[in-house]
């Protein structure tokens, strides 16, 4: 049997391709040096870089080392665990990426760039999986389900997901077991409101609750309530148990946890509990969480 020959000037237009790729993003790539942990990141708009809020230090000094070989310490403008997304401030004036908000196709080649002690770094892979918006397990909202199919270093963590145009659609950062995408749209939305406040608000209860097994389902036990926190000023009492939110039937304490999103300060809800094996409902508007 007699295969064809594959047309060499096929593969060295790829391969020159993806060369102009990888050059034309290198220099809005940076690698991100915080207390002995190194990862990579890029210009949002001048003067902000966008990085993987798991890969950055708690605490320390921040530097940032550019494709140039140049270096410049940068401050944290903003972080947002849920969404993994830290917004850096530095005195530059470096051309930012221009970020696209399509998603990828499945199955459709992806080049990760990302930074190596300044130095840019490129992998090839392929986009395992394009699906709608989920929550983090931490509650953060992630605009699309974009996986990838490439190896991906630690410190490659927070660098560009490029599509087979050369358009950066997202940040690229370890997830369990899997390199996962986080998409533009939820970057431009989250680095917009760290850049002007500094945080993303949360939802706020003021309980700390205990998952329990009821008869018919979940429910959640109230073990301590804040004074000045809204269940406290709505009724709510030491050991009620949650059974409800709006007339829905509790999925557990990490469901109600998670629909505690920045959407969800000041709008009122519907509490269903148990308490001395009598239900009540309680109406309790959702605060702002402290210090978030």
């Amino acid at each position: 049997m007699e295969f064809p020959m594959t047309d060499p000037t096929a593969l060295a237009s790829l391969s020159a391709a993806l060369s102009e790729t990888v050059a034309r993003t290198a220099p809005a790539i940076v690698s991100v040096h915080s207390h002995r942990v190194r990862a990579s990141g890029f210009v949002w708009k001048p003067g902000f870089i966008v990085t993987a809020d798991e890969a950055l230090a708690d605490d320390g000094e921040i530097e940032i080392a550019l494709t140039d070989g140049s270096t410049r310490k940068a401050t944290i403008a903003g972080r947002d665990h849920t969404t993994d997304i830290a917004l850096l401030r530095f005195d530059g004036d470096i051309a930012p990426a221009k970020l696209s908000a399509e998603t990828p196709a499945l199955g459709s080649l992806t080049v990760v760039v990302a930074a190596d002690r300044g130095a840019a770094t490129a992998r090839l892979g392929m986009v395992s999986r394009a699906g709608p918006a989920w929550r983090s397990l931490r509650g953060g909202e992630i605009d699309a389900r974009i996986e990838l199919d490439v190896r991906l270093r630690y410190s490659q963590q927070g660098g560009l997901a490029l599509n087979a145009a050369g358009a950066p659609f997202g940040m690229a950062v370890l997830g369990p077991r899997r390199v996962l995408t986080i998409p533009a749209a939820t970057i431009q939305r989250v680095a917009a409101q760290l850049e002007t406040s500094g945080r993303i608000a949360r939802g706020y209860l003021g309980v700390g609750l205990q998952p329990v097994r009821l008869d018919d389902g979940f429910g959640a036990m109230v073990m301590n309530v804040d004074k000045a926190g809204p269940a406290a000023a709505a009724g709510i009492r030491q050991g009620d148990v949650i059974v409800a939110v709006n007339g829905e039937q509790l999925a557990g304490v990490r469901a109600l946890a998670r629909s505690l999103g920045p959407q969800s300060v000041g709008t009122a809800v519907e509490l269903t509990v148990h308490r001395g094996g009598e239900p009540l409902n309680v109406n309790v508007t959702i605060g702002e969480r402290p210090g978030t």
